[in-house]
């Protein structure tokens, strides 16, 4: 049994579906949004990425610059030829005895590139070089990511 209604003064066959040219129509216009968003998730993930990147790396270097106050204010002992940093990352991890026998640590963990998604972060000594890619070893002055990525402000990783 077919419907019919009245239209100026016509009949017309009223279907319950789609056209074929409606179903494709609109097909295209959602691909077409999703096209325009995916770029848009991905600098958004991005964006992300490089804010818990800027977050790691103040962590550390905040903890290196706290175990230098303590070194410098004899806290607790350290190498004569370190300059009053830290040695390693473990070390702002582990904890250094303080005078007391009290242990004063710096970091929870070792934060995670989120570049890279490593602990493996490059490090840099006072008698490094500042674009130095390789560690001397004597004291840890400053960290940097390992990743060879361009952030979005056009600027290396690695140079953070």
């Amino acid at each position: 049994m077919t419907l019919h209604t009245f239209h100026h003064g016509r009949a017309a066959k009223s279907f319950g579906g789609f056209t074929l040219l409606e179903l494709i129509v609109t097909t295209a216009i959602l691909s077409i949004l999703t096209m325009m968003a995916l770029p848009l998730a991905r600098v958004t993930i991005q964006r992300e990425r490089e804010k818990e990147l800027h977050k790691a790396l103040w962590e550390m270097r905040d903890a290196i610059d706290r175990y230098k106050d303590g070194a410098d204010r004899q806290m607790f002992q350290t190498k004569v030829d370190s300059g009053g940093y830290p040695p390693d990352l473990d070390t702002l991890v582990k904890g250094v005895e303080a005078q007391g026998g009290k242990k004063i640590r710096f970091l929870r963990s070792i934060p995670i590139d989120p570049m890279t998604k490593s602990t493996e972060w490059g490090l840099r000594s006072m008698q490094d070089d500042p674009d130095s890619d390789s560690f001397g070893g004597q004291s840890v002055f400053d960290v940097y990511s390992k990743s060879t990525g361009t952030a979005l402000d056009g600027t290396k990783y690695k140079d953070w």
